[in-house]
């Protein structure tokens, strides 16, 4: 498992400057959540920022309430002020939701370590917001951003291997940006790939990016002088950012001439979804894009069913839109 940082402090808001010394048992709870619980580092570092804002809060409203006193004299009115507090500061419902969520698994924890009698948190229930359906690339758009960069330069061979390898086997940012070259296995032409909570998957390439990969392994990443093991480097050697990937595909899509907003994470949505198109079953998809519940995989079949219904819409003969002499 690769190292945490989940220890180290962050603040949440300006209420959080008000905590003189942390909760004795947040880092408790927080190791708890990697151990037990696998989450990855990212989500640590939220949950930590969500709830010394938390307890920035109760300490601004108690302020002669010592530390390790807090989580008792938090009520049911208390936690209401706080979520009519964040939802003034205009926090979206996915990310109040992972604030409810995160102060539920504290109050539970604490109840289940004795250190509350009851939990005022077991009533609080997430918002209800919009479900968006993921931005999908046809497969002519996908085409036309594949074919974008210039492979005669190493910059342009590393781009064009790095959207292969997003195509190629639905990754994360995160999880391409955390590559290395051993991960790559080109006798089986399978890839280790390390997701949410360091949790560890293996994923196929197809052969068309296994022959990008192969050759920038052995021909163009030596070229960039490299001083790290991540498979894919800036021009100083160095492991590229998810800033700096994001970047790269908005110049190809401008490039590829792709009128939609897109984002490195919308190579996993088309990945999915021309899988099931293509007649992949739905455990095959969830095992390979790394989900632990299928429920997240299921989103993909209703951008299928839209789909489907707008075809359905423009050419239909009776949907009032096709040709009116047909």
């Amino acid at each position: 498992m690769r190292e945490s940082n989940f220890a180290r402090p962050r603040t949440g808001g300006p209420e959080a400057q008000a905590i003189v010394e942390p909760h004795p048992l947040l880092d408790y709870y927080l190791e708890h959540l990697l151990v037990q619980k696998g989450l990855s580092e990212n989500t640590l570092s939220a949950y930590r920022a969500d709830l010394e804002d938390f307890l920035g809060f109760v300490r601004a409203r108690l302020p002669g309430c010592a530390a390790k006193d807090l989580l008792s004299a938090v009520d049911e009115q208390i936690l209401f002020l706080y979520v009519v507090f964040v939802r003034k500061k205009g926090l979206g419902g996915r990310s109040l939701a992972r604030r409810l969520s995160a102060l539920r698994g504290f109050f539970a924890f604490a109840r289940e370590e004795k250190e509350l009698a009851e939990d005022p948190a077991r009533f609080l229930e997430n918002p209800k917001f919009v479900r968006y359906l993921p931005e999908v690339l046809t497969r002519e758009e996908m085409e036309a951003m594949l074919a974008a960069p210039r492979i005669s330069d190493k910059l342009g061979f590393r781009d064009r291997t790095m959207l292969e390898l997003l195509y190629a086997s639905g990754l994360r940012v995160s999880e391409l940006c955390s590559l290395r070259a051993l991960d790559f296995d080109p006798q089986t032409e399978l890839l280790r790939v390390f997701g949410k909570g360091a949790k560890e998957r293996v994923v196929p390439v197809h052969p068309g990016a296994v022959a990008f990969l192969m050759d920038y392994i052995k021909i163009w990443r030596p070229l960039f002088d490299p001083k790290v093991p991540e498979l894919f480097l800036n021009r100083s050697g160095r492991g590229l950012s998810r800033v700096a990937l994001w970047k790269i595909v908005q110049k190809y899509a401008l490039k590829a001439g792709i009128s939609v907003s897109i984002s490195p994470h919308t190579f996993r949505h088309s990945f999915a979804t021309h899988l099931l198109e293509g007649g992949a079953d739905l455990r095959s998809v969830q095992m390979l894009l790394g989900h632990a519940d299928i429920t997240a995989t299921e989103i993909y079949t209703h951008v299928q069913q839209e789909r489907v219904t707008r075809t359905h819409s423009k050419y239909h003969p009776r949907s009032g839109k096709s040709d009116p002499d047909f």
